[in-house]
């Protein structure tokens, strides 16, 4: 299949970009090496496809992307966002501008160039503080950022563009996505980091809010998925999440296993908009796609260390 991947240079495209062109797959790779973290960064992890038969790089912003630029596209993975659920308070204009405005230019391009699927990555953000747990794709959506309700609003455009333009759309809402290359600004990179430098950590809240974990392979692997599967649906939300939630404590303790250091911490107050816990019910990706995740916790957390330490 022939892919458009936007955000290939992030975490999670580069690392889904890297998967599709090694199976075998030609990928568009789009990314506008926006500030949010280092370029230096990102053009690393595009390192082993960039020069790749495979592999064409548009570096621009997905909202300057037209009709040309998905010529013999098959399927679209829509992955470039505006990412941070404190700083969305701050600066929502950049939000809407990132998250909604080019999910909206991508889905109508999808239309005119009838491409017959789109993937959007949506959050685990739409949810909120739930009631029970783990929720599934039916329980209601309360939003506490403005970068969930940037996410959840993205949903609501591709519901609109399936309903009345026929385009099928399959919305991930990843959980907590960890795994080498996670950004900087991360809590496991950081914990992982603090750790091997001796820096402090800072914890936000009591260390008891808890966290459903998901590796960046199995992520890949829902992407892939979604965008190639038959589906019945045409506008289908799917939860991809890890093997479970755990404690930011427990959290902490995983990471001073797997690095062999201790993680000192600086404790801080919780933040506006981070909720008490998250946790996945993916029956129905297992059920629709065959998807479930494959890497536990503790192990993810070693390969994500190594990587660290090598960079170090």
């Amino acid at each position: 299949m022939r892919y458009l991947v936007t955000g290939c240079a992030g975490f999670i495209g580069s690392t889904l970009t890297e998967y599709l062109v090694f199976n075998g797959h030609n990928v568009v790779g789009v990314d506008s090496f926006t500030g949010y973290y280092s370029a230096a960064q990102k053009v690393a992890n595009l390192k082993s496809v960039h020069d790749h038969k495979s592999f064409d790089l548009l570096q621009k912003d997905v909202r300057a992307l037209s009709t040309p630029d998905m010529a013999g596209v098959d399927a679209v993975i829509h992955l470039a966002a505006q990412p941070g659920v404190r700083d969305s308070w701050a600066e929502f204009s950049k939000y809407l501008d990132l998250n909604l405005e080019a999910t909206q230019h991508i889905l109508q391009l999808c239309s005119d160039s009838d491409i017959a699927r789109m993937v959007f990555a949506s959050s685990s953000s739409i949810y909120g503080n739930q009631d029970q747990y783990p929720v599934s794709e039916d329980a209601p959506t309360t939003p506490r950022s403005p970068y969930g309700v940037t996410k959840l609003a993205g949903e609501a455009l591709c519901k609109a563009y399936s309903l009345n333009l026929g385009l099928q759309v399959v919305c991930l809402r990843f959980f907590t996505v960890y795994g080498p290359r996670q950004r900087p600004d991360m809590a496991i990179h950081r914990i992982l980091s603090a750790a091997y430098s001796g820096e402090t950590f800072r914890l936000f809240g009591d260390g008891s809010a808890r966290r459903d974990f998901t590796y960046v392979d199995d992520v890949v692997q829902a992407c892939q998925l979604a965008a190639s599967s038959e589906v019945l649906e045409r506008f289908l939300p799917l939860n991809i999440g890890g093997s479970g939630d755990i404690s930011m404590r427990q959290l902490i303790e995983m990471a001073e296993v797997a690095t062999g250091r201790t993680v000192r911490l600086d404790h801080q107050p919780s933040q506006l908009g981070d909720v008490d816990r998250t946790g996945a019910d993916c029956s129905r990706a297992r059920a629709l796609l065959g998807w479930t995740p494959k890497t536990p916790v503790d192990e993810g957390l070693r390969k994500q260390a190594l990587r660290i330490s090598a960079a170090l």
